[in-house]
């Protein structure tokens, strides 16, 4: 669709919706209002199913919210390009990562408390961390865009939208895995792993990986030793003596900056440094995207891509 054509008018698309908790997503026509202030209208090329996405799917008490386009973990196209010069303070921050202008929050709105989506009865749709991917067009703040090299491909980049930047990002920024270093990683799903190839990327020349599943076992890529764990809901007890007196310190999450981060890992992926091909394990149609939610619901896939046009 031409952003020429239709810039400043409402447009008529696919969307995968979520209409009620658990139910298998259904697509529909729906409108996407025209971009306000600040936002620009994308065309979705692929999105990577991310187990946030089934989560919230599956929720029944607030944060729940029904009917809803999930998706986050996408690449999309934009006409323009002096949109994204430019960063706010905060993305170029030392000392955090967090939007002071937009604070992260699992709202089913843009930022302005609105919607830009209604079904073809004029229901209102709710937005999924202010992203929405499972549609063909989706609007986003330019906040949540970050612009990347063409040369990798949609199916590859739309990986370091979310689980697989969490989990480089995780060894990389937040714990600062140094060369030589040993490092134990709890789950090996496809962030587990990711922490795992960005604690190789930083030289840890031992990477145990932890995980209730044997099947995974041979998903260390030769990278990984495997050991038994609690089952979840198990609580780690820390002694508050060894926390306060010998240095230690416990780290959340949100470290990696994707508007600089981002960029520098698609430079890694692009001089086959960093790996992203192993993490897809499935491809399918957007009609199919069902398909990718019950593979990774039977845990068979790490990162199904959903494309939007095949």
């Amino acid at each position: 669709m031409d952003n020429s054509t239709t810039s400043g008018k409402p447009i008529r698309c696919r969307a995968a919706i979520a209409r009620k908790a658990g139910d298998p997503l259904v697509i529909e026509e729906v409108i996407v209002a025209p971009p306000r202030a600040g936002e620009v209208r994308i065309k979705i090329i692929c999105s990577s199913l991310c187990y946030s996405d089934i989560t919230f799917l599956k929720l029944k008490d607030p944060p729940a919210c029904f009917p809803r386009i999930l998706g986050h973990e996408s690449v999309g196209r934009y006409g323009r390009s002096d949109i994204f010069t430019g960063l706010r303070r905060d993305c170029t921050s030392k000392k955090s990562n967090l939007c002071s202008t937009f604070p992260f929050k699992l709202s089913p709105w843009m930022h302005d408390g609105s919607s830009r989506f209604t079904d073809l009865k004029g229901e209102t749709l709710y937005h999924f961390l202010f992203v929405s991917s499972f549609a063909e067009y989706t609007v986003v703040h330019t906040a949540n865009v970050t612009k990347i090299d063409p040369v990798i491909p949609p199916n590859r980049a739309c990986l370091l939208s979310c689980g697989v930047s969490t989990g480089v990002g995780a060894a990389w920024r937040s714990a600062n895995v140094e060369a030589g270093s040993t490092v134990a990683i709890f789950g090996l799903g496809s962030i587990g792993l990711a922490v795992a190839e960005g604690s190789r990327l930083c030289g840890a020349t031992k990477i145990i990986g932890i995980d209730v599943n044997p099947e995974k076992y041979e998903k260390g890529w030769g990278k990984t030793v495997v050991l038994g764990v609690d089952k979840p809901g198990a609580q780690l007890t820390l002694s508050s003596f060894e926390v306060l007196h010998t240095g230690r310190a416990l780290l959340g999450v949100l470290g990696l900056k994707p508007k600089s981060d981002v960029p520098i890992l698609i430079k890694r992926y692009i001089d086959k440094e960093l790996e992203l091909d192993k993490f897809v394990t499935h491809e399918v149609s957007f009609d199919d995207i069902n398909k990718a939610i019950d593979l990774l619901l039977e845990g068979k896939s790490l990162r199904c891509v959903i494309w939007m046009d095949k």
